[in-house]
């Protein structure tokens, strides 16, 4: 299954915001495989992060003067918030952009297979916990909801899914449901 989704990465065309008043970022999606099946890692971000506290969230954060690249964002903050080293990181492609309002970033979502288990050591300035979720149970519409919320006076969809007790939404549900639809689409 990892060489089938990053076949379909490959042959996917990320969806770009052209917005300069947004602040480039990046997030890393891990995938691992334990327990006889894929999953999506997660972290809840701690209360002290200036934004979206105690948020479900990929590993991730605001491109940097230092960063070569926004995937050097993404492994960089993945190394930093959970211990991940950019050795054991293999790239599978990328997925559209995401914005997010109260942070006023761009986030660009990259996904990556990583080994499991692993040493992950969360540090606790950013990350409350370190979690996943079985690809299965985000693939099964039960555990998806969606609503619409009105700012500025534009309506636009809210997503959510919900799997035991942990609750992603905003803008990594809209990334989880883009690479969900994408696996989907091709019968996975």
């Amino acid at each position: 299954m990892k060489q089938k989704i990053k076949r379909i990465l490959s042959h996917y065309h990320k969806k770009r915001i052209n917005n300069n008043d947004l602040i480039p970022s990046a997030v890393l999606v891990p995938l691992f495989y334990a327990h006889g099946e894929y999953h999506l890692l997660f972290t809840k971000r701690s209360g002290g992060v200036n934004f979206h506290q105690g948020e479900a969230c990929f590993p991730g954060g605001i491109r940097q003067p230092g960063d070569v690249s926004l995937i050097s964002t993404a492994l960089r903050e993945a190394e930093e918030e959970i211990g991940l080293a950019k050795k054991d990181v293999e790239f599978l492609g990328e997925l559209d952009e995401a914005s997010t309002l109260t942070s006023g970033c761009v986030i660009s979502p990259f996904v990556a297979f990583i080994p499991y288990p692993y040493p992950f050591k969360a540090n606790p300035d950013e990350v409350q916990q370190i979690f996943s979720i079985p690809l299965s149970a985000l693939m099964d519409r039960r555990n998806f909801n969606q609503e619409y919320a009105t700012i500025n006076g534009q309506t636009f969809p809210v997503y959510f899914y919900e799997y035991q007790g942990h609750i992603v939404w905003g803008a990594t549900a809209y990334i989880v449901r883009q690479f969900v639809e994408l696996l989907q689409q091709e019968g996975l």
